[in-house]
């Protein structure tokens, strides 16, 4: 499997990453997946024997347990992956058992070391924004992990552009690690992330690490105009990612579902192999309830989409140039940097 560079570090990572958020199965979370140890080490030696070398988690994910699960099928062999958690979602019911402040970041850190039987994580992400903390508290607290050696590089996840830049704004300023990857949703069924988040991964030296690339199972070729899964669920009731157009998600499944065809692949592949064409995609994160799910989409590394393939997605799936896209597309498209380009040029 290919491995790019994440961004402006020197860590190499495989063009597709393992999530764990079905590991456990506790809660909300049991909608995902209920992995247990002996399926998560299935998926482990499906994901280490295809050549992947990225697995991603969270503390919260299943309140823990995913740490756990993950920790265990990893026992003997850390060494041969890199590893991603989270921090800042609630991991209990105290108004200081969230959040980025010095206090959680300190205790929450130790919690997944624990749990995942390591001493160290190669990537560690803040999850969400934290209004309430100064970001120089964030920063600090974060960049002290690093100096330690409890975290080798760091994340982020799921921040707006002004929230980003402000962020390495403060790193910058104050001699910090910056982050150098930015965890995000992008998928064919949205592709909001290009109006701020790409282009400033590109501007910034940040790898993009794509959370939900198939949009929870919408991309997989099952949710058809005519038809639905047995157990699906309706699409009123999707609340990540939210459908704001059924009609524009069939058009696109429409065509993805003949790009594949004409292919001999899944949709799956198909809508896994378009992300890695993108601007400043390094890796496309993969969960699975079922092995054949994750060998299938294992199988989208091999699979190299013509242009042509690429302009009939990029056509149905383009986002609408929203202010001030739309005024700088038409007076100063002469100019634009790569970074301006990820929102109005083809993927390649």
């Amino acid at each position: 499997m290919e491995v790019r560079q994440l961004g402006n570090s020197g860590l190499l990572v495989s063009t597709i990453g393992l999530g764990t958020m079905g590991f456990g199965g506790k809660d909300v979370f049991g909608n995902v997946g209920n992995t247990d140890v002996t399926g998560a080490r299935r998926q482990v030696d499906m994901c280490l024997d295809a050549g992947v070398n990225l697995i991603d988690t969270a503390n919260m994910y299943s309140r823990g347990a995913s740490e756990e699960i993950l920790g265990k099928a990893l026992d003997g062999r850390r060494d041969r992956v890199i590893l991603s958690s989270k921090v800042r979602l609630a991991m209990g019911d105290g108004p200081n058992d969230e959040g980025l402040s010095r206090r959680d970041i300190l205790d929450q850190i130790e919690g997944s070391l624990r749990r995942l039987g390591t001493d160290y994580l190669d990537i560690y992400h803040v999850h969400e924004w934290d209004g309430l903390t100064p970001l120089e508290e964030t920063m600090e607290t974060l960049n002290g992990l690093v100096t330690s050696g409890k975290v080798r590089y760091l994340g982020v996840s799921n921040f707006s552009g002004w929230q980003l830049m402000k962020s390495l704004w403060v790193a910058d300023a104050n001699g910090y690690q910056p982050f150098v990857s930015n965890q995000i949703y992008y998928s064919l069924e949205s592709r909001d992330a290009e109006y701020e988040l790409v282009p400033a991964s590109v501007d910034q030296g940040l790898g993009v690490l794509v959370w939900s690339p198939l949009a929870g199972g919408l991309l997989s070729g099952k949710y058809r105009r005519d038809r639905q899964p047995e157990n699906g669920r309706h699409l009123t009731e999707w609340s990540e990612p939210p459908v704001r157009d059924e009609d524009k998600l069939y058009d696109t499944i429409d065509v993805l579902v003949e790009v594949a065809s004409g292919r001999g692949v899944s949709p799956a592949q198909v809508a896994l192999a378009y992300l890695l064409a993108k601007p400043g995609v390094t890796t496309v994160i993969v969960g699975a309830r079922k092995d054949e799910q994750l060998a299938d989409n294992l199988g989208a590394a091999d699979v190299h989409l013509t242009q042509e393939e690429l302009d009939r997605l990029d056509k149905v799936s383009a986002p609408d140039l929203i202010y001030p896209h739309w005024h700088q597309a038409n007076l100063v498209s002469s100019r634009f940097s790569e970074a301006d380009q990820v929102l109005h040029r083809p993927a390649r």
